[in-house]
């Protein structure tokens, strides 16, 4: 799987909020009006996105239909493992400290988060 440029992740959250089959139609009233795009420049993301294996797509009819390949969730979880790795050296701590600054306060944070790793570890605690 490899990085989406910006645009392209725009198209595909579009594509993961709406119900598959998705249209052109459908994705240029959920995001491309409010980004300004016109028909042709959304449909070439489209055809980039198919290109690289995040889409399909069918023409049962008239208008093409479009279906994600790739899960939300499963892009997210490369895209920040791949940024835990390239900016934090794969630490968790490192990224953590980034986040809260040396002596921010976390508003509850660091008592969710510590459920959050228990819960992961099968309550063995940290």
């Amino acid at each position: 799987m490899k990085k989406l440029p910006d645009a392209e992740f725009e198209v595909m959250s579009a594509v993961w909020r709406l119900t598959p089959p998705v249209t052109s139609a459908m994705l240029m009233r959920e995001i491309g009006r409010a980004k300004g795009w016109k028909a042709p420049a959304l449909i070439t993301l489209i055809n980039r996105l198919i290109g690289r294996g995040f889409l399909r797509t069918e023409k049962p009819g008239r208008e093409r239909a479009y279906y994600p390949l790739i899960e939300r969730d499963a892009y997210l979880r490369f895209e920040s493992e791949s940024f835990l790795k390239r900016y934090h050296g794969g630490s968790l701590t490192s990224l953590m400290a980034s986040l809260t600054g040396a002596d921010a306060p976390l508003d509850g944070q660091a008592e969710a988060l510590i459920r959050w790793v228990k819960e992961r570890e099968g309550g063995n605690g940290l």
